[in-house]
């Protein structure tokens, strides 16, 4: 995938509803409590089962994760935020949701094994990278690429769900929430002379 900075992706992220397709806020609510559980739980055991993914799947899910959301220098990643440990959750409550997420993960091993011999997780991360350009823009894809664009689509929403809905998420966006406002000092000159307005 090429570079993109984590500002670039909240933009592009911004238009996906926190609540993947199908989950209510208390199923996001109930796996982000999960997610941050199975955290712990790993920290103090190094280690996680997942109760869905395959031991294999479950590397590569951590893999794919991070790097949609990379750990930069604003704040964690994906597997800080317990992402992988989220969408374990969400689809082992969701068997439903979960074909077409274990179909995409064999996808993309089918598709790197054509492509250099070697599984998804085993292949360098220049390797990594060329299969999910193909995936990660829709409306430059391929045809042929159809299914690997519908699964990589569906794991975004995933993990930005995951992500946006943990602890980390929530301080990345530095929403500050209703906090009392003694004085409206107006917005800032930086955001009007971005914007080309101003005050009269």
């Amino acid at each position: 995938m090429t570079e993109i900075n984590r500002r670039d992706a909240l933009q592009m992220l911004a238009g996906i509803p926190l609540i993947a397709a199908g989950l209510s806020p208390h199923d996001v609510a109930r796996a982000t409590a999960a997610a941050q559980s199975a955290l712990s739980a790993s920290s103090a055991s190094s280690a996680f089962t997942p109760a869905f993914f395959t031991s294999h799947e479950y590397a590569t899910v951590r893999m794919l994760a991070e790097l949609v959301i990379p750990r930069d220098g604003r704040s964690g990643g994906a597997i800080d935020a317990g992402v992988p440990e989220f969408m374990d959750f969400i689809l082992d409550e969701n068997p439903g949701m979960g074909i077409g997420i274990r179909g995409g993960l064999a996808w993309l091993d089918q598709e790197s094994r054509q492509r250099f011999g070697q599984e998804f997780i085993d292949v360098s991360d220049a390797k990594r990278r060329a299969i999910l350009d193909d995936i990660a823009w829709p409306k430059r894809a391929k045809p042929e690429f159809s299914q690997g664009v519908a699964f990589f689509n569906r794991f975004r929403d995933l993990t930005a769900s995951g992500f946006f809905s943990s602890k980390i998420g929530v301080e990345d966006l530095r929403y500050i929430g209703n906090e009392f406002v003694m004085e409206w000092k107006g917005c800032p000159e930086e955001a009007l002379g971005k914007l080309g307005v101003g005050y009269e």
